[in-house]
């Protein structure tokens, strides 16, 4: 038997048949995302609502015919997106997503910004009982502003996007499962509901709020190969993908691509100077969200493709150049300070000890990976001082691209590590999910414990 998975990513949205008994992803698709508006607000980023709607219909209409016997629909979504809707269900907003900053933007009461006024009205134990989430790309901010513009009616309802999109398909009520809950940045995680006391400080306290189910809830049914087949409460993607990597409790996770994040499992609430994030039955995710990827890479690459670039020269493949002069280096005295962008280790980053000898891209970018590594480690020790990790989860394009990226960081850890099973990871992540939905597994832990190499 079988489900289908949709994921709402934020370059593509894929689709496939999830079969529950050979646990293998069947006729995956992918269509890209609806383009960015081009009329929305300064620094804003906003999408057309119905044309993902219509998006996810098209790949639903796809993927039907490879699943005449589906028992379901499961889905997760990119995180923090958010479309607002009325008492009627009807659209009030275009979708709003989290490379909106509007929220940046000076406020009319002087020269800060709305998001410096947002955080001055909520104090810092609430802060950490939203697990630090406050961001200008999260919905509590996008509200914020839209409160403060006089463009929120009474009774509007905070979607989060695939909430909207099952509740728009179903024709049923929303709500929100606590993964996507806390992506909101406005979930109080001592409580698990949602943070009265600072949704009335920043004024969106007249919004109806969507009520918070549990995982694996029915949330609508919809029509498919001619019956009504049950759709179950959306998740967050980057929590999903976890569960498609078979994370461990024993296991640091390095999610590496154009961001990275740094990752710790615990059982119950454990609130620190760190992010943390609900996860699945009843755990926590305790992470660090802006150690230097592969946009603080894109720093050094695009310095040295200047040159030939200006020269009308295309270079094919200059990351396999760079990285095949890393790997020629066993170690430099080169430092690569990569905190170009803000990081848990500053916001300046610099080039520095240069000798004649160790100037070159072999040692420059052995010391920016090393760099690299150097900055997760000290993200796991502040989210484990006691080091009780065991193995190393590498994720994410660049880190599963990269042998010698994950070499480096695993001599830092001195600790074995494993690459995800699966390619698809969110995907078969939601094939994880949908088998216990039906009840064909205990829990998460036990099927994960049962796949994980």
């Amino acid at each position: 038997m079988s489900f289908i998975g949709i994921d709402l990513g934020t370059t593509f949205i894929k689709g496939a048949v999830l079969n529950l008994e050979t646990r293998e992803l069947h006729h995956a698709r992918r269509i890209p995302f609806p383009a960015q508006l081009e009329n929305a607000a300064p620094l804003a980023c906003e999408f057309d609502p119905d044309e993902i709607l219509d998006a996810v219909r098209a790949l639903l209409e796809e993927l039907a015919p490879h699943a005449p016997d589906c028992e379901g629909i499961v889905m997760c979504a990119q995180m923090h997106g958010m479309v607002l809707m009325n008492s009627r269900g009807e659209i009030q907003s275009n979708c709003v997503t989290w490379r909106d900053q509007r929220v940046v933007m000076p406020h009319p009461s002087g020269s800060e910004s709305y998001f410096q006024v947002l955080t001055q009205r909520i104090d810092a134990r609430s802060v950490r009982q939203l697990g630090n989430e406050l961001d200008p790309g999260r919905p509590l901010s996008y509200l914020f502003w839209f409160a403060e513009q006089g463009d929120l009616e009474p009774g509007i309802t905070p979607v989060s996007l695939p909430d909207f999109v099952l509740s728009a398909l179903c024709q049923s009520e929303p709500g929100v499962e606590l993964t996507n809950a806390g992506a909101y940045g406005a979930l109080n995680l001592e409580t698990l509901d949602w943070h009265e006391g600072v949704i009335a400080a920043l004024g969106l306290d007249n919004l109806h709020w969507p009520e918070i189910r549990p995982l694996g809830e029915v949330v609508g049914r919809l029509d498919l190969n001619g019956k009504r087949v049950p759709c179950y409460t959306p998740v967050g993607d980057y929590q999903c993908a976890l569960v498609g990597s078979l994370f461990g409790a024993d296991e640091v996770s390095l999610n590496i691509a154009t961001g990275s994040q740094v990752s710790r499992m615990t059982p119950n609430l454990i609130l620190g100077d760190y992010q943390t994030r609900p996860f699945f039955e009843g755990k926590f995710l305790n992470t660090f969200t802006s150690p230097p990827g592969g946009r603080a890479l894109n720093v050094i690459v695009d310095l040295l493709c200047e040159l030939p670039r200006a020269q009308g020269l295309n270079l094919k493949d200059p990351w396999e150049t760079f990285t095949e002069a890393a790997e020629d280096i066993d170690d430099t005295d080169l430092e690569v300070d990569l905190n170009f962008f803000p990081t848990p280790r500053g916001d300046r980053g610099r080039i520095g000890n240069i000798r004649q000898d160790n100037f070159t891209m072999g040692h420059l970018f052995r010391a920016a990976f090393q760099n690299m590594a150097e900055s997760f480690y000290d993200c796991a020790l502040r989210l484990d001082p006691a080091e009780s990790w065991k193995n190393l989860l590498f994720s994410g394009g660049l880190a599963c691209k990269l042998e010698v990226l994950r070499r480096v960081i695993q001599e830092q850890f001195d600790t074995p590590y494993r690459l995800p099973p699966f390619e698809e990871d969110t995907l078969f992540g939601l094939l994880i999910l949908a088998t216990v939905f039906s009840n064909r597994a205990k829990s998460i832990d036990n099927l994960t414990d049962q796949l994980r190499p």
